[in-house]
């Protein structure tokens, strides 16, 4: 673990305990099993779905992408606002909209 993602844990102190795991050269960044952010190269990027999507594209907030074979994929994550950095209730409540939308799409 690199001190980033372990300085995670006191990002979002106010929605409880998170669980990070190794994941395709990153981090996953879990709260009670669910998925809701993701760690590479040192950037955070929440879960988006069309319930909070709007809000990334609200604040110019770019989608995780990587190449694959040659061509662009882009995962349903978006960079995360600098300022949840800085306030614990502004991190719990974009952290909040991005398990929400992660369990939308576990159709739970």
């Amino acid at each position: 673990m690199s001190e980033y993602t372990e300085y995670l844990r006191d990002v979002f102190v106010r929605l409880g305990p998170i669980d990070l795991r190794r994941m395709f050269g990153g981090h996953g960044v879990y709260h009670d099993g669910v998925m809701f952010a993701l760690v590479v190269d040192e950037t955070l990027y929440l879960q988006t779905d069309a319930g909070n999507v709007e809000d990334f594209e609200r604040e110019g907030l770019p989608a995780f992408e990587y190449l694959r074979r040659g061509k662009v994929v882009r995962l349903s994550y978006r960079q995360a606002p600098e300022a949840l950095f800085e306030d614990p209730e502004l991190a719990q409540e974009w952290a909040c909209r991005s398990l929400q939308a992660a369990r939308r799409g576990r159709g739970a």
